[in-house]
């Protein structure tokens, strides 16, 4: 075992060192995972996220998996930009719901300049003046717009890679692996946080989870979140019949990426009506501390906020009462992980 305080991030993670976590007993994964989650962060409490879609439907892009796709025939009521005082008066009620976090969503492939974006800077200036973290997932930016979302003191920027480059093209075809990477950088270089993650169940092969958790956690720094979606099957998709994913795939995901990156905040994401109480309690318990609370992500179900207080009563566990969780760390944080990411077992 190396020094203590040597280390205390690993960003050189290789697919066979991640191939072994992943595959490891899942008793001795989650036993390795929650270990490294209590050296960040509290094991008994989530964050509550709520996701807003603020533009719904006609997107460009041809994503496989998304019904906002205007190539595909899925039904989603087509809406154009909320106005700043609907999606204030949401927001609002989230945070009454528990809510620390709300991110908001626009069927977009690049951000638009103009009205549009002067609203949405109104949005993010308004959410934060309820003492909220707030998250944007616009699609593509360029460097002027990072920098003016930052001004107006956006917590982070959701642009999830999805899945591996290898099968990427499998399911987008109207932009790049590399555009993705691009507009994380702008995120960057403008001092906002990135949230950062993927999708299982969409057809792609263990080979392929293992080379998306490596693109994250190369990431220097590690991206402060990320989400694990599970595939939310939709008709009129071209993935509608994707057979279901083992729901255990969702736990090994989870416990790798909270090993990877331990400072991060794993968030257990898309698909959970999909999951047993039993699942989720799992992925709880591998180093998942956030959750989406209220009845839509985007187009999507979700657990009412009803259901998820008497599920996580039933656990022990709490929604986070404060925000700006990602910037919070634990005083033996860095000494302690540097023990561990430098385990030669692992």
């Amino acid at each position: 075992m190396a020094a203590i305080g040597a280390a205390p991030l690993r960003y050189n993670w290789i697919v066979g060192e991640i191939e072994s976590i992943y595959n490891l007993p899942l008793p001795e994964l989650i036993f390795r995972a929650q270990t490294v989650h209590r050296v960040y962060h509290s094991p008994d409490e989530v964050q509550g996220c709520a996701l807003l879609s603020i533009k719904t439907g006609a997107c460009p892009e041809d994503c496989a998996y998304c019904p906002q796709s205007a190539r595909y025939p899925t039904g989603v009521t087509l809406r154009s930009l909320m106005t700043v005082e609907e999606t204030l008066a949401t927001a609002a009620k989230a945070r009454r719901q528990g809510a620390t976090r709300f991110c908001m969503g626009a069927a977009w492939r690049n951000v638009p300049d103009g009205a549009d974006f002067q609203r949405i800077l109104e949005m993010v200036r308004g959410v934060r003046a309820l003492g909220m973290e707030a998250c944007c997932t616009l699609g593509m930016l360029h460097q002027e717009q990072a920098e003016a979302l930052a001004a107006a003191g956006l917590t982070a920027y959701n642009h999830n890679l999805d899945t591996s480059p290898e099968f990427y093209g499998a399911i987008i075809t109207t932009r790049t692996y590399q555009d993705r990477l691009d507009t994380l950088a702008w995120v960057r270089r403008a001092g906002i946080a990135v949230c950062c993650g993927g999708i299982i169940g969409m057809g792609e092969g263990r080979q392929d989870r293992y080379r998306l958790l490596e693109q994250l956690a190369r990431q220097r720094p590690h991206p402060e979140s990320v989400p694990i979606n599970l595939l939310v099957r939709v008709e009129g998709t071209p993935l509608a019949t994707q057979p279901m994913v083992d729901p255990f795939e969702m736990v090994r995901m989870i416990a790798t990426a909270r090993i990877l990156m331990p400072a991060s905040m794993v968030r257990l994401s898309a698909g959970r009506l999909s999951l047993s109480e039993e699942t989720q309690a799992l992925c709880l318990l591998a180093g998942a501390n956030s959750l989406f609370i209220g009845a839509r992500l985007l187009t999507t179900s979700n657990p009412e906020i009803g259901h998820d207080r008497l599920f996580l009563d039933k656990l022990g566990m709490r929604l986070r009462s404060r925000p700006e969780a990602d910037a919070e760390r634990t005083p033996q944080s860095e000494t302690r992980i540097g023990e561990l990411a430098n385990d030669a077992t692992w």
